[in-house]
């Protein structure tokens, strides 16, 4: 039973493609049971608009709003009218900018009543570290010039993000590398980084959060998923739990590369994938992370699911 906690259209979301129907619609077509649509959150001051937005669309921080409004309403009709298809998700990516974007998101779970929340961390000294390679050095000098300072910087930022919100998953851990000139470094070799890794790992694990293993990394020119092998196998080592995302943005990428994503997953020894599905109302569980109960499904199982005979892996 294949699932992806983590993906984006281009209807509510400009560096995507396809409709939030096209994207449900071809997670039925490849046999997934689960999908998570998780569009990203609004931001609240112009200075967090991205070139894109500026540029190309003369974007405004209302036009966000209005569409995250119009996102959630797209998603719940969905939701219902594909309820006998695949068990959808309603939720949204957030974005740790600064402190203060923690009041808006929630004032956003507050407004909208959403399944889960994707947490994330794009930024570091209010710039976007995955956007481009000028802004990741921008960012680096902001921190005074080196890798290793700004790879401290995200770890920060991020455990601001854990201890104020506790996201039931956390998306792409180690973000931060994708623009790195090192970035199959073993992080192990920046002891002061490393420690700090580990430290947000055991918040996750203590709060008994999932942690993506996000197969977009691949179509970007790495051999591994978010997060590496050497956080990994930290995040095994402390009975840190797993699950998948394909962090899709488009029709074309639903699904993309699972297959290496499993291969991973199991040379790591994972016995186990996780996953979430939203309780009826009135219902209780032991273990949930919001109003979703935790499934799991071990590697075997899900290596016999006829999704690996039909998803794309190229």
């Amino acid at each position: 039973m294949p699932f992806s906690h983590h993906s984006h259209s281009g209807e509510f979301c400009l560096h995507a493609k396809d409709t939030l129907r096209g994207i449900i619609e071809t997670a039925i077509m490849k046999g997934m049971k689960v999908l998570a649509l998780t569009e990203h959150m609004p931001r609240d001051q112009q200075e967090d608009l991205y070139p894109e937005e500026v540029l190309a669309a003369e974007i405004t921080i209302f036009d966000l709003g209005r569409m995250f409004a119009d996102y959630y309403a797209a998603a719940l009709h969905l939701r219902d009218q594909y309820a006998q298809n695949i068990h959808i998700l309603v939720g949204f990516e957030i974005d740790y900018i600064r402190p203060s974007s923690v009041q808006l998101i929630q004032r956003l779970q507050q407004d909208y009543k959403f399944d889960l929340f994707v947490g994330s961390v794009h930024h570091v000294n209010s710039i976007p570290i995955d956007f481009d390679k000028k802004m990741y050095i921008e960012a680096q000098e902001s921190c005074g010039g080196t890798e290793e300072l700004l790879f401290q910087a995200y770890f920060d930022a991020q455990l601001e993000m854990l201890v104020q919100l506790e996201p039931p998953i956390v998306a792409h851990f180690d973000l931060i590398r994708l623009f790195s000139d090192n970035s199959d470094l073993d992080l192990h070799l920046w002891p002061h980084v490393w420690e700090k890794v580990e430290r947000n790992v055991q918040y996750i694990v203590d709060y008994g959060g999932l942690f993506e293993l996000n197969s977009a990394s691949f179509r970007k020119g790495w051999n591994e998923p978010y997060p590496r092998r050497d956080i990994c196998e930290l995040i095994l080592s402390k009975g840190g739990r797993f699950t998948f995302s394909d962090d899709s943005h488009g029709m074309a990428q639903v699904g993309l590369n699972y297959h290496e994503l499993l291969q991973f997953a199991e040379s790591l020894g994972v016995a186990k994938i996780h996953y979430l599905q939203r309780l009826p109302t009135g219902r209780v569980a032991i273990d949930c992370l919001g109003p979703c109960q935790v499934h799991s499904i071990t590697l075997a199982e899900l290596r016999q699911d006829d999704f690996f005979k039909l998803c794309v892996t190229e």
